[in-house]
């Protein structure tokens, strides 16, 4: 490999063990190198070994959502359900791991406090939280785009004496909410799924909503053996169907303008979409929706309309309906029932917009009106998203510079793979990536990765870093194809906004707002030039 200096212990560190950490050690071993994963948690599966709350489970179609690397994977595996629950997403991810054999090349229970660039050896070295040290030629960040969670930042969090759960780390053994009075805090994608669930059981459940969130129905249904037989002939068309769309999920742009239709055409579609299974009601609507603000507020009205037919109090409904921001403008959580559930005489919506929490207490939660006894308490609180996972690590670069300081005012990334003063360091679903349908954009950004590797050590080089020209010509260009959105004027994960986080109050340009297929096509002629754009040792 052309060593220089120190020889350090293993070609290739991957952080993390999800899907993107597994599709890394299954390429990287195929390319015959030496590749270690570091695992925080005690088995594979990252968001779907984390996150296993009541309801968890895909929102986009479980056949779009599956690796497509493997033709035997492909022929053995059957989903079971058109939007497959977190134990059988779990139990798929155990499976590639059994198939490949990719134990052998992780370690568990183990987690990252440093990765420090050694310039004399030309490698990383990073040390967990056991003071163990591992060393490697390059570095990459398999770590999730929502795996840091976070708690709200309101007094007494940790005096609470009955069960508490955060969504994100919920116990492994079945909670049970029969007979118990319980506490929600947040209304957001995870609280939409879970909500439905624990109404059902809970003696009383009290959901404490600051922000509404949009939300539209999923309509899951189960798969049989037949139709399964009749998807994996599919497959094939299925995968192209999703390299062309814009998020890569099987729902197409719609180029129809919302101007040219009448009212009762647009009524139509909207009750079409609505009536479809997953994403459609977001992604295939009228190409003005998510730029012009007219626009918005018809779609916004229409979905309104639908919270209040299926709430039935109206005052409730409309404590339900997001006044702050219009649909479309944050990721658009999906929902099973979830409005059904305020209907339930068990389920209550307290609005902390109106009457904020005071504090957190031993027997329950205390708002500036009332004392609500609590048995169970639950975070719904969400995450210190995007670049929280790279804040949870001390990365220290070139001359001792630090990531948190170069991300300061927001990320600066190359092509959003690489980084300016951390040579050999590549992130899988980083910051300025096209995310969309996660596993579609983890098998590319691991092939681009894996090969950018391949090519460096064919050509007997030991180190790339981005230049400081290409790392302002690639933000520049993220910040531009973002430009007109109206996400951005929306304070979400999707702008780095966390009101939990002190350093998270700002908004910025956090993804990849333009569209995969471009995405892919920008950052391929690098690699198909070479990586001349790079600084290469």
């Amino acid at each position: 490999m052309g060593s220089v200096g120190d020889s350090p212990e293993y070609d290739v560190l991957v952080i993390g063990a999800g899907l993107s950490g597994c599709y890394s050690l299954y390429r990287l071993r195929k390319q015959n190198i030496k590749v270690l994963v570091l695992e925080a948690g005690d088995s594979v599966g990252g968001t779907w070994y984390w996150n296993r709350y009541p309801g968890a489970r895909f929102d986009s179609e479980s056949t779009s959502y599956g690796f497509s690397f493997s033709q035997e994977v492909l022929d053995e595996w059957d989903w079971t359900e058109q939007f497959s629950p977190q134990p059988e997403t779990e139990r798929y991810i155990n499976f590639i791991c059994d198939k490949f054999d990719l134990r052998r090349n992780m370690r568990f229970g183990i987690r990252i406090k440093t990765a420090t660039w050694n310039e004399q050896g030309r490698f990383w070295s990073l040390v967990d939280s056991n003071g163990q040290r591992y060393t490697s030629r390059f570095l990459v960040t398999a770590m999730g785009v929502l795996c840091d969670p976070t708690l709200p930042n309101v007094p007494g969090v940790d005096d609470f004496k009955g069960e508490a759960f955060h969504t994100a780390r919920w116990p492994h053994e079945k909670v049970s909410f029969e007979g118990k009075k319980v506490g929600i805090i947040g209304t957001g994608a995870t609280a939409i799924q879970t909500i439905p669930e624990i109404a059902k059981t809970a003696e009383h459940l009290t959901v404490f909503q600051r922000t509404p969130n949009w939300a539209v129905p999923l309509h899951n249904a189960k798969i049989t053996t037949e139709e399964m037989t009749e998807i994996r002939k599919e497959y094939p068309k299925l995968f192209e169907l999703c390299a062309k769309t814009r998020m890569c999920f099987i729902h197409d742009a719609n180029f129809d303008s919302i101007w040219e239709a009448s009212p009762e055409e647009r009524e139509q579609l909207w009750e079409h979409l609505y009536a479809q299974p997953g994403f459609g009601m977001w992604l295939s609507n009228y190409k003005e929706i998510l730029v012009d603000q007219k626009a918005n507020d018809l779609v916004s009205e229409f979905v309104a309309k639908k919270i209040r037919q299926r709430v039935n109090d109206p005052e409730t409904a409309e404590k339900l309906v997001p006044k702050n921001h219009g649909f479309g403008t944050r990721r658009v959580p999906m929902e099973t029932s979830y409005f059904e559930a305020y209907n339930r005489p068990n389920v209550q919506l307290v609005d902390l917009l109106e009457t904020p929490i005071k504090q957190i207490k031993e027997t329950g939660l205390e708002t500036t009106k009332e004392n609500h006894d609590l048995d169970m308490l639950i975070y719904a609180t969400g995450f210190n998203a995007v670049t929280g996972s790279f804040d949870a690590i001390d990365f220290t670069g070139v001359d001792g510079v630090k990531l948190r300081e170069v991300w300061d005012e927001g990320p600066r990334t190359y092509l959003g793979f690489t980084v300016q003063h951390f040579p050999n360091m590549f992130m899988v679903m980083g910051p300025h990536q096209a995310y969309g349908n996660i596993p579609r954009s983890v098998e590319y950004a691991v092939e681009w990765i894996s090969n950018c590797i391949e090519h460096l050590r064919t050509h007997d080089l030991s180190r790339i870093e981005p230049t400081s020209r290409g790392v302002a010509a690639w933000t520049e260009h993220v910040h531009d194809v973002s430009k007109g959105l109206l996400a951005n004027e929306v304070d979400s994960w999707m702008t780095g906004v966390n009101k939990n986080v002190a350093h998270k109050q700002k908004r910025i340009v956090a993804r990849y707002s333009g569209s995969a297929p471009e995405f892919r096509e920008r950052t391929a002629k690098i690699a198909k030039d070479g990586y001349s754009t790079f600084s290469l040792a």
